[in-house]
């Protein structure tokens, strides 16, 4: 990008610089999630797309910074960050939490008359069907044992009590900013909407996932792949094809 400052956002990781890339794509991660997440679907997606991944704080290399557990201040802070990328065309994927994070950031977007290329919302129930799961009430064990039935959880965090302390504080402050959220209806996206969920995902039935249409009035599109919740780390190169082909790129 054109300064310093933007390319040491600490909200943002751009994993490879490709100039030569007609499009953008800003990929927002799950609660707990992190940047990183995004890694393999940025390599397979070189060179035609440069992917730049949201890292929220908290975590990771922002482990030391309060984690934002109110959605309205992630979704605003967000962005703030993507705003200066937007030079070039760009699109945004959102995985479970992030997708509803994605949804709120291409709103305010669009009334900065920025149109996305694509929303692409992964492993997420429409805002307008979303509901609260009461899991920031649950002691931690219990919401990792919850998180474990998704299989985004690695087991080795319940014999870690160090691990534990370092991850906890942002999957509960984000669980509890998923828990706030409530979708304000408003005029339709422009931009096309893509939903993506695995066969096997409990938390979101594909009808669920359907009702994605209802928040754009351009087009829509379905996919659905084998897999979980965290369909997207089994299914990268065919998801990859369905991001090329939602961007044109």
């Amino acid at each position: 990008m054109t300064t310093n400052a933007v390319q040491q956002s600490a909200w943002i990781r751009r994993f490879r610089e490709i100039p030569e890339a007609a499009v953008r794509l800003v990929c927002l991660p799950h609660a707990g999630g992190s940047a990183t997440y995004f890694f393999p679907l940025a390599e397979a997606l070189t060179p035609r797309v440069e992917v730049l991944a949201i890292q929220y704080p908290g975590r990771q290399d922002r482990y030391r910074e309060p984690c934002v557990n109110d959605m309205t201040e992630l979704v605003e802070q967000t962005l703030k960050a993507v705003l200066p990328w937007t030079d070039r065309p760009l699109a945004l994927l959102g995985h479970s939490m992030g997708a509803t994070v994605a949804f709120e950031v291409a709103r305010r977007l669009e009334a900065e008359v920025i149109v996305p290329r694509a929303l692409l919302a992964s492993g997420r129930r429409a805002p307008t069907a979303a509901s609260g799961a009461g899991l920031p009430s649950l002691d931690d064990r219990s919401l990792l044992a919850e998180l474990e039935l998704l299989h985004g959880t690695d087991a080795r965090l319940f014999q870690d009590e160090d691990l534990l302390r370092m991850v906890m504080p942002a999957i509960r402050s984000d669980y509890e900013a998923l828990e706030g959220y409530r979708y304000r209806p408003g005029p339709g996206l422009t931009c096309p909407v893509v939903a993506l969920t695995g066969d096997r995902d409990r938390r979101v039935p594909v009808d669920q996932a359907r009702a994605w249409s209802d928040v754009t009035d351009a087009a829509f599109d379905l996919r659905v792949f084998g897999g979980g919740h965290f369909f997207l780390s089994e299914r990268t190169a065919e998801v990859a094809d369905v991001v090329r082909g939602a961007l044109g790129a």
